[in-house]
């Protein structure tokens, strides 16, 4: 991938990786990670265990101190393909303030995470109400200039973005195109995806009942749901896009946001585990949550009698 001049070094970003949203949850406790947790236990290390990816959530709330990446770099040493993504601060994407010392601020948390090359990109979440409008093409060019040194990719969560003059500006600004689920009600929305630049990005917010589209009027309401836990069958629909924007992208981050009751994790490792042809590893603890879920995946305890029955190859 292309550096700007002056950009953080690029690191290794490889084909796809898939990961939740966020970390630090209390409602994980007794799903994803053990209660009590043992000594020395981090919820970042334990998940690098079985990820290569983790979005960072608090970014959007507030600038990182620099000391605490470099803790998080430290937690995920053991897994040398692992790589972030955060999410830009929303001072910048809904309040529109550029003023250059909360931008510096921003950049220097996530300077030591961008130079020891465990920063795949930063995520752009706009609101709902962020319409294509000259105005905000030009705000968007702002903000792309602010943020020069980092790869940028564009969460729209307004149809209108779907115009081919708007899929233009983001192309000729090298921002990436963030897919999401449930997609926007609009039928222009390619199945296969765009790519509008080396990297492609996904999240997977969860649906509604009925899986009826939100609406998407207020960035205050948010977009899915978060207690809604995939099916094998609507994870294999995001296959098949995922494997389209691999094989012209750089590298695909697919993110899952519907952290209540852990589904985010559970979704993710099985959508990893259809990308690469079977199930990889997964936490005894989540196994045993989820034994239908996550059956054949390898938790390191004894497999239960008929949990690897349960294929993905009928749906691979």
């Amino acid at each position: 991938m292309k550096s700007e001049k002056g950009a953080f070094p690029v690191p290794d970003l490889g084909p796809v990786r898939c990961g939740p949203a966020g970390w630090d949850y209390p409602h994980w406790q007794s799903v994803v990670y053990p209660k009590p947790r043992p000594p020395h236990f981090h919820p970042l290390e334990y998940l690098a265990e079985y990820f290569d990816l983790v979005e960072i959530n608090t970014t959007f709330y507030q600038a990182l101190r620099p000391e605490i990446s470099r803790l998080w770099i430290s937690r995920v040493a053991a897994n040398p393909r692992f790589l972030f993504t955060a999410k830009l601060n929303r001072r910048f994407t809904h309040e529109r303030l550029l003023d250059r010392e909360a931008v510096a601020a921003f950049t220097r948390g996530l300077a030591p995470l961008a130079e020891q090359g465990r920063l795949g990109c930063l995520l752009m979440q706009f609101p709902g109400g962020f319409r294509f409008t000259e105005e905000n093409r030009n705000f968007l060019i702002r903000l792309r200039r602010a943020f020069a040194r980092f790869p940028l990719v564009a969460e729209m969560r307004h149809a209108s973005w779907m115009r081919e003059e708007a899929l233009g500006v983001l192309i000729d600004y090298h921002v990436g195109f963030c897919h999401i689920d449930p997609p926007l009600p609009c039928s222009v929305v390619s199945p296969r995806g765009w790519l509008t630049s080396g990297i492609g990005y996904a999240r997977l917010h969860g649906r509604t009942p009925g899986d009826a589209p939100p609406r998407l009027e207020t960035s205050l309401r948010p977009l899915g749901g978060h207690e809604y836990l995939y099916r094998i069958e609507e994870l294999a629909e995001w296959k098949v896009r995922i494997e389209h924007l691999r094989r012209y992208a750089e590298t695909v981050f697919v993110v899952t946001t519907n952290d209540g009751g852990g589904h985010a994790v559970v979704n993710a490792l099985q959508l990893g585990a259809l990308l690469a042809g079977g199930p990889g590893r997964a936490p005894a603890l989540l196994q045993r949550r989820f034994p239908r879920e996550l059956a054949g995946f390898d938790s390191g305890e004894a497999s239960a009698p008929g949990l690897l029955t349960y294929g993905f190859s009928e749906v691979a």
